[in-house]
């Protein structure tokens, strides 16, 4: 049985036993997320038959301690694959001069690394786009199923920041946005 066969018999089980209640539909969590803002990434790994890449806002950092990171891909991402087979990843960080970067690792049926001038490999062989804002390459560390996604652990190992500040790339509402001193909340 497959990780994800093994979640949802689980979690049918645990809703037949009375000690996991049905949840929200779908619908009424993707709402409940919507105003949820969240940075935008774009990972990108190669397992052997050539680079993938997606467009993330699950991202976020565990511990600094050994310096972790995780982020989510859905079992529907035609990247899946490769990221779950791939050792090591690059997990770049976007700003907001990087929309076509996110747009393009978002689009489906599209081959992203066509355009040889916009990417490279590291030294160590992982694919990467040098105008990302941040990235971070990682080791895979570990897995877990979770629903139709998968959780992925990363233990970062290198990273590069370009030295100027940048406002983030955002996703929010199911559109695009920057913040800048503008958004800056006065307390």
């Amino acid at each position: 049985m497959t990780d994800l066969r093994a979640a949802e018999s689980a979690v049918a089980d645990e809703q037949q036993a009375g000690r996991f209640p049905l949840g929200l539909t779908a619908d009424e969590f993707k709402l409940a997320f919507r105003n949820h803002a969240a940075g935008v990434a774009v990972i990108t790994a190669d397992a052997g038959e050539g680079p993938v890449g997606l467009t993330a806002t699950s991202v976020f950092s565990v511990s600094a301690e050994p310096p972790l990171l995780v982020f989510s891909i859905s079992a529907h991402s035609s990247s899946a694959p490769t990221v779950l087979r791939a050792e090591n990843v690059v997990v770049h960080l976007l700003a907001e001069d990087q929309l076509d970067l996110a747009q393009l690792c978002a689009t489906s049926g599209v081959d992203r690394f066509a355009d040889t001038s916009i990417w490279t490999r590291l030294v160590t062989g992982e694919p990467y786009f040098p105008a990302a804002h941040a990235w971070i390459r990682g080791r895979v560390v570990d897995t877990m199923s979770a629903g139709k996604s998968t959780i992925v652990a990363v233990h970062a190992l290198q990273s590069h920041v370009r030295e100027e500040v940048a406002a983030p790339l955002v996703y929010h509402n199911r559109t695009w946005h920057s913040l800048g001193e503008a958004s800056r909340v006065p307390v």
